[in-house]
């Protein structure tokens, strides 16, 4: 449908499950899409599929890129504006979801999350932000988790780390108001991924990462002057 033509978008994370679909479903809008990850072979995987889809119109780059690492972040938003033009939409994806629990004592597990699930998010807003507002225009979206709603007794530390992104989200959308940048938080459900497992759950089917990627594109393609918030996407 092409209603991205001419936007060029950042997705973290996007070598594999959540990050390679809204990458997809990016590009088959028209967007230049520019790929970032720390595995730069399963990024040019998802560069290969993006290219040979017959209704993706825009450009689409790999950039290898750690998110817990400022240095990283900031030359793959300089690297994308030089070969991509301008960052409209920024996609803050990467995360990881390991089982570090306060009782176990794991802390290097605990610094992992804590360092790409909140400063890599921060880092990526930070590296973008200046641009978008000095143009009164661009989307920023921070992919959370149910888990950030929700703690079990197995994700303390994993879901004050997705709690923390809604907070992230929460308060720029205070930030930002008027400044014609905008902001979404999606909190995805248990999604049939590498990360989870093998497609059911409570007997349930797990949604598919395709179904995050559309929530990511409804709220991208809202009119300019519509700022969808908060997207709670869980399987049925």
């Amino acid at each position: 449908m092409n209603r991205l033509q001419g936007k060029t978008a950042i997705v973290t994370g996007a070598s594999t499950g959540i990050g390679a679909a809204i990458a997809k479903e990016l590009a088959v809008e028209g967007a230049n899409v520019a790929l970032a990850a720390r595995r730069l072979d399963k990024l040019n995987e998802v560069k290969n599929e993006i290219t040979e889809i017959r209704n993706s119109k825009g450009k689409v780059m790999a950039f290898q890129a750690d998110m817990s690492n400022k240095n990283d972040v900031n030359q793959l938003a300089e690297k994308v504006q030089g070969e991509l033009g301008n960052v409209d939409i920024f996609v803050n994806n990467a995360g990881q979801m390991l089982t570090g629990t306060v009782r176990s004592g794991q802390v290097e597990e605990w610094e992992k999350m804590v360092d790409v699930n909140i400063k890599g998010v921060l880092y990526g807003i930070d590296a973008v932000l200046p641009s978008m507002l000095s143009r009164s225009t661009g989307h920023l979206i921070n992919v959370a988790s149910v888990s950030g709603l929700e703690v079990t007794k197995t994700s303390t530390v994993y879901s004050a780390t997705k709690y923390a992104v809604r907070a992230i989200s929460m308060g720029l959308e205070k930030e930002l108001a008027r400044t014609g940048v905008r902001i979404t938080n999606i909190s995805p459900g248990m999604v049939d991924t590498d990360l989870q497992g093998n497609g059911t759950w409570n007997d349930r089917k797990m949604l598919e990462a395709a179904d995050i990627a559309k929530a990511v594109v409804y709220a991208v393609t809202q009119p300019d002057y519509v700022n969808v918030n908060e997207v709670t996407v869980r399987p049925v």
